[in-house]
């Protein structure tokens, strides 16, 4: 019987720097970030914080959406497998690193980070003119052109002549009031 092996990182953490997009000779889109992650721990009584810098490749259209919507410092939730490779370099001495090639990535940042909060960007002269329309009940249609409200004494008398269940609490929103959404 064979045995199974796993090979899986999924790290949260922010990038290091931002990522560097580059293309290889067959046209294969890679890029290449860092991110850091931390842990708090108590150590003798004494609370200590523990950084640690992880490299990350992404390759093909997972690379080049990595590109476009990550930065220096956005926060990231990242998963893929360890790879270690090994090269010889210009001095001829034998290197080796280990990363995380990216199988998923969501950024955990929102988009408009670094621009002012949306207390600071509130401008009332910018906001456009809400069009109210009123909600007339007991509406009865005489012709395609003409429409008869019931007059609003009325409609006060039968509401008053409901039972609590039968009449439940409506909240009014005016025109200058926030809505909801």
């Amino acid at each position: 019987m064979a045995s199974r092996s796993w090979n899986r990182v999924e790290l949260i953490g922010n990038l290091t720097r931002d990522p560097e997009l580059r293309y290889t000779p067959n046209g294969a889109a890679v890029v290449t970030f860092g991110v850091a992650t931390n842990r708090t721990y108590v150590s003798e009584g004494e609370r200590k914080e523990e950084v640690d810098f992880h490299r990350l490749v992404a390759w093909n259209k997972l690379a080049e959406l990595c590109n476009q919507l990550l930065k220096k410092g956005h926060r990231v939730f990242v998963s893929g497998r360890l790879q270690t490779r090994s090269w010889e370099g210009n001095d001829g001495q034998q290197r080796q690193t280990t990363e995380i090639v990216l199988e998923d990535m969501i950024l955990l940042t929102p988009k408009n980070i670094g621009e002012p909060s949306s207390s600071e960007e509130f401008n009332q002269n910018e906001l456009p003119n809400r069009q109210v329309s009123p909600v007339i009940p007991n509406v009865e249609e005489k012709s395609a052109e003409k429409v008869e409200v019931e007059p609003k004494e009325k409609e006060e008398k039968e509401e008053d002549k409901k039972t609590p269940s039968e009449n439940p609490p409506q909240e009014e929103i005016g025109a200058d009031e926030d809505l909801p959404f």
